[in-house]
């Protein structure tokens, strides 16, 4: 049985109220891979393969590590990724083989062009 008297109702990524520190006010360029992780994401929840409340769970149940070292995008490629394997849109074998297919084409776009 657990000890649940310290238990405040919040769960380790709920910062309402707290003090979470300055917020950064600079600027960001977003990268090509960035924005592709964004229109999946619209596409891909606009055909309904995901709702926002799936996103949601899969963010909050990774875990206060991951929002330390993690991007921000690649946390929603994680919780984009298990949507969809758990939508059945595609295996994690079918990711694995899909993701070697790419890799061996080459590291750069210009590469992955050439015979």
């Amino acid at each position: 049985m657990h000890d649940h008297s310290s238990f405040d109702g919040h769960r380790w990524h709920d910062m309402g109220g707290t003090d979470a520190g300055p917020v950064p006010q600079d600027g960001h360029d977003f990268s090509l891979w960035e924005k592709r992780v964004d229109a999946l994401m619209v596409l891909c929840s606009g055909a309904g393969l995901f709702t926002v409340d799936g996103l949601r769970r899969v963010l909050e149940d990774m875990g206060e590590q991951a929002f330390e070292t993690m991007t921000y995008y690649e946390r929603w490629i994680a919780a984009i990724n298990q949507n969809l394997i758990e939508a059945g849109t595609y295996t994690s074998a079918e990711l694995a083989a899909r993701m070697a297919e790419v890799a061996a084409r080459g590291p750069t776009y210009g590469e992955a062009q050439q015979p």
